[in-house]
């Protein structure tokens, strides 16, 4: 698999282009097994929700890197796009509140891109 960096970076740039906001970037990789990276954002409709995510996949796919899972796309609330290293989450506004995944890893390094 790519960088990890450089697969945060593209991550992270199809957010701010399809205008996420509270994007956060979680480094989990020294507090559990089950991935290295979240990244995190909130969107503020469906359409938006979708737009970020087709964005996503369509950006990492032209550079060979395809989701290893994709999950939500039902209902909008939490979707969850996993690459193994990173997996990222869009989230409503009212979900991110509810799951609250700043504080279930607080003890992580968490950097703010916008």
């Amino acid at each position: 698999m790519k960088n990890t960096k450089k697969i945060i970076s593209l991550i992270t740039e199809c957010m701010l282009d399809k205008k996420a906001s509270g994007i956060k970037v979680i480094h989990v990789n020294r507090l559990t097994s089950l991935t290295d990276t979240f990244i995190v954002c909130t969107s503020d409709s469906d359409p938006q929700t979708k737009a970020i995510a087709n964005h996503i996949k369509e950006s990492l796919s032209k550079e060979n890197l395809k989701a290893w899972h994709t999950e939500g796309f039902q209902h909008l609330n939490w979707v969850l796009i996993d690459y193994v290293n990173v997996v990222v989450n869009i989230f409503s506004k009212e979900a991110r509140e509810y799951y609250d995944l700043e504080r279930l890893w607080a003890d992580a390094k968490i950097e703010s891109i916008n």
